[in-house]
């Protein structure tokens, strides 16, 4: 327990929340009547608060993005295969309470297993010290995961259309703001864009580099792109 902490950098005030995180169903059912909790409910909020720490960190660090690729950013980052891949830099399946069949069965590397108990221990952390401590938590392994992703996390609409308009010399691409409404906390811009002065696509935003790239998109899909 106090080598995981060190690991995860958190020391609990309440170890048996950080105990419950750990064990799996398995164990919990091979030790019936000892009155060992699993993982279960700890799993369930632990994928809400996981969510939600994401969401607000990739919309606040990502204006450019539209919700439709904040969505997909943000499924990518909460999913199975990317818990699994975090859950392994700090070895939680050598961590976790299995039944002894579970165990020789493999369940320490078993990804359904490992990512439930990585969102167990979020929420065990949520529990135990609040929203700061399990934010850091997380962020720890989602800011890295989002630098060295391969691929842009989202389709860059104006560099492709901005390609596709150099190859006929002479002609220009214009941004231009046509209206901008809601309160500061709250705006919404749209940008038409021409190519010369001709308007070949609109678009709106809560950011104006959002409403340009859906402006963009817009040419992209009458120009058949």
């Amino acid at each position: 327990m106090k080598d995981f902490q060190k690991k995860i950098d958190y020391k609990f005030k309440n170890e048996k929340l950080l105990r419950e995180a750990l064990t799996h169903s398995s164990y919990a059912n091979e030790h019936k009547g000892s009155n060992v909790k699993c993982n279960e409910r700890l799993e369930f909020l632990g994928d809400a608060v996981l969510s939600i720490v994401v969401a607000d960190y990739i919309f606040k660090e990502c204006p450019e993005l539209p919700e439709g690729e904040l969505t997909k950013l943000r499924a990518a980052l909460v999913c199975e295969k990317a818990l699994f891949k975090f859950a392994k830099e700090i070895n939680l399946g050598d961590y976790l309470l299995l039944s002894k069949g579970e165990k020789n069965g493999g369940g320490a590397e078993r990804p359904s297993i490992v990512s439930d108990a990585f969102e167990a221990v979020i929420a065990a952390i949520y529990l135990d010290g609040g929203m700061e401590p399990v934010r850091k938590h997380i962020l720890r392994f989602v800011v890295p995961e989002i630098k060295n992703r391969n691929t842009k996390p989202f389709k860059d609409y104006k560099t492709t259309l901005q390609e596709i308009v150099q190859k006929n010399p002479g002609e220009k691409l214009l941004y231009r703001l046509v209206s901008e409404s809601g309160p500061d906390h709250d705006k919404h811009f749209v940008f038409e864009v021409l190519l010369n002065s001709n308007v070949i696509g609109k678009g709106g935003g809560r950011s104006k580099k959002e409403a340009e790239q859906n402006a963009a998109r817009e040419a992209l899909e009458l120009m058949g792109y």
